[in-house]
Order: C-alpha cells, then sequence, then structure tokens
C-alpha cells in the first residue's frame, strides 16, 4: 500500500488534494483507494493533516497513516524535523517552500510563487499534487488532470491544470 500524509492548514486545500490524488489513482482498473482528514474544530489557518492510502487490493486498515511514503507539507511553517518520524525508511518530504534543503529525503518547490502566477491566491494543494505525481509515479499527470475535471466546479478547471502541469514540469527538473 502506497500511504501519503498531507499537512496544511484550514483553507489551503490539503483534504481536497488528498481526494483528488485517490480520485487520480481510481480512475486506474483494479485500484482501490481511502482519503479522510484528521483535525480538531476546524478554524481557518489551523493545522490540519489528511491522508491518502493507495492500494490494488481493498483497503481494510482506516487508521491515521504513522509511517509514509510521501509526507507533503503545503506550509513550510508546519515543517519541522519530527517530519522524519512519520516516514518509512525510503519515504520523501514534499516541502512547498522557497528555501533549499540540503536532506536528499527533501524535494522542495516554491508552490507559492506556482499558485501566485496560475491561481492568483496562495493555495497550493493542486501544485503539490502535480509535484507528486512528477516524483512519485503513483498517478500520472493525465489522471491527476482527469480527477481535476471531474472533481472541482467547472470555472476551476483551467487555472488549477495549468497549475498542475507546471508544478509536474518544475519537479520534474
Amino acid at each position: 500500500m502506497k500511504e501519503i500524509i498531507w499537512h496544511g492548514r484550514g483553507g489551503q486545500g490539503a483534504f481536497t488534494a488528498a481526494r483528488l490524488l485517490g480520485e487520480a489513482y481510481s480512475l486506474s482498473e483494479n485500484t482501490f483507494v481511502l482519503a479522510f482528514p484528521s483535525f480538531g474544530p476546524e478554524r481557518r489557518g489551523a493545522p490540519i493533516r489528511a491522508f491518502t492510502k493507495l492500494d490494488e487490493k481493498p483497503i481494510g486498515n482506516r487508521s491515521e497513516i504513522t509511517k509514509a511514503d510521501y509526507s507533503i507539507f503545503l506550509d513550510d511553517t508546519l515543517f519541522s524535523k519530527q517530519a522524519f518520524d512519520e516516514l518509512k525508511p525510503d519515504g520523501k518530504i514534499i516541502l512547498n517552500t522557497k528555501k533549499k534543503n540540503d536532506d536528499e529525503r527533501v524535494i522542495t518547490i516554491d508552490g507559492d510563487s506556482i499558485a501566485e502566477k496560475h491561481l492568483g491566491l496562495p493555495i497550493t494543494n493542486t501544485i503539490l499534487l502535480g509535484a507528486l505525481a512528477a516524483v512519485s509515479g503513483y498517478v500520472s499527470l493525465d489522471n491527476i488532470i482527469e480527477a481535476v475535471r471531474q472533481t472541482m466546479p467547472p470555472r476551476l478547471h483551467e487555472k488549477n491544470i495549468a497549475a498542475v502541469r507546471a508544478a509536474y514540469e518544475e519537479a520534474v527538473k
């Protein structure tokens, strides 16, 4: 099973990204997905986590992920050294930041700049999803784009697809 933890703040779309990943993965045959959030009393800006489990057989374990293949941070203020404790031995972190990180387990992307250019808002959920598609191989860019089309309102399609493509291309570099 592939397990992904999403870290964000209320209103940044971490759970939306978790669901979109699940939708994209489920477009392939014989796939099973579980996506769910974890947060306390919800308020905009409060730290939240969301989880996505991907497998080729039914998923019986519905508990929160404790060791992830990928841990994704939509907001770099939530990132700390403790993030490495939630990774599987070969796990990676995808971090939205302008800063460089020398740890080989950390993949950085300036999602805020991509969001500003394509969305006009500092919402990086689809951007980090595009980066995950590029570095993980779990889902194709085409499946992410199709998931955006199937789940987001039509008025958001063009901008989010452009943002996903830009992030994918940036992460491939």
